[in-house]
């Protein structure tokens, strides 16, 4: 997937580059900063950011990993939050773009990203969160690489309390807790056994014509109605994969077959690229085996956000970790 928010420690990720939420000088602090100098041996950490020696706010410079998993550690300096009077923002965006431009640099190909400055920094975890969305959704529109946002625990994430609060009333509104099934449901159909038997042979045959009926009767495939829908919405494919936070090439994949059986929320992440309504959404997933329903929460989220018509799926997969569901993409 190439972005994707996990909950982990950041030392222990296996990508090619994790990013330090560093000070200035480049010295060994506390929280992540201190966890990734003990992680990756701070003796030798240290010496090397001492002959760098400093990094300007919003910069970036790049050291080894050392005892890491990763083989880089790109250190990149945090605005500290006075309300947004000293261009915290901007700071806090620029932090992003020259971690990713550096990476680029660097042929680095999975990047793993704390939630820069929410931590001592004190940038409120909900406006962070925002920053960083949106910068890397914006990088992945023109670059390929697997970048990742890393939560140590859900205290450390935060979306929006409006989009929250809006969301959980959408859910308590539709969210059947209970199935009742009526006994007069569960009975069975009475059949004349007699008659039936006659009948069985003629009737055996009657139902085999017809099921080769509905065979040769089967609708599009769920490649066959995806590739269709695009070319219907006039958007590429490259469009389309990016929008949908599909990796390139399961892409492909899905592309050179037709019967190619994808997992629900791969299914659903190509509806919310193709802004599909919620009818067009169930014939997509249908033609895959799936459908949308009322008795899960995943399901209720992805209602919710097209019932807004809001096609973000960046936004969406902060939505549902949020809520402790599954990420859409692949």
């Amino acid at each position: 997937m190439p972005f994707t928010i996990v909950r982990n420690d950041i030392t222990k990720m296996e990508v090619d580059a994790i990013v330090n939420a560093a000070n200035n000088q480049l010295k060994q602090g506390g929280g992540v900063c201190g966890a990734i100098f003990n992680a990756a041996g701070a003796k030798n950490l240290q010496a090397e950011c001492n002959k760098i020696g400093f990094c300007r706010t919003g910069g970036a410079v790049a050291t080894k990993g050392y005892d890491l998993p990763a083989s880089t550690i790109i250190h990149t300096v945090g605005p500290v939050w006075n309300h947004g009077k000293d261009y915290e923002e901007a700071l806090l965006r620029n932090c992003y773009i020259n971690s990713l431009a550096l990476a680029k640099k660097r042929k680095i190909k999975s990047i793993a990203f704390p939630l820069i400055s929410s931590g001592i920094f004190g940038y409120p975890k909900d406006q962070a969160l925002e920053v960083a969305t949106e910068v890397i959704s914006d990088y992945l529109k023109q670059n390929d690489m697997d970048i990742y946002l890393v939560v140590y625990d859900k205290a450390s994430f935060t979306i929006s309390q409006k989009r929250f609060s809006a969301i959980e009333k959408f859910i308590d509104e539709n969210y059947i807790k209970e199935h009742f099934i009526a006994r007069e449901s569960l009975k069975l159909p009475q059949y004349d056994i007699e008659a039936y038997s006659s009948h069985s042979v003629v009737s055996d045959l009657q139902d085999a014509l017809e099921l080769e009926d509905l065979l040769d009767d089967l609708g599009d495939t769920f490649s066959e109605m995806l590739f269709r829908l695009i070319d219907k919405k006039g958007m590429t494919d490259v469009d389309v994969y990016k929008k949908a936070n599909i990796d390139r090439k399961l892409f492909s994949k899905i592309r050179s077959n037709k019967h190619y059986q994808p997992s629900k929320p791969t299914a659903i992440a190509f509806s919310i690229a193709l802004e599909l309504n919620y009818d067009e959404t169930q014939d997509l997933l249908r033609s895959a085996g799936f459908a949308l329903s009322r008795n899960n929460k995943f399901d209720i989220i992805i209602e919710y956000f097209i019932s807004e018509k809001s096609y973000n799926i960046f936004k969406l997969n902060e939505t549902l970790f949020a809520f402790d569901q599954p990420l859409l993409g692949a």
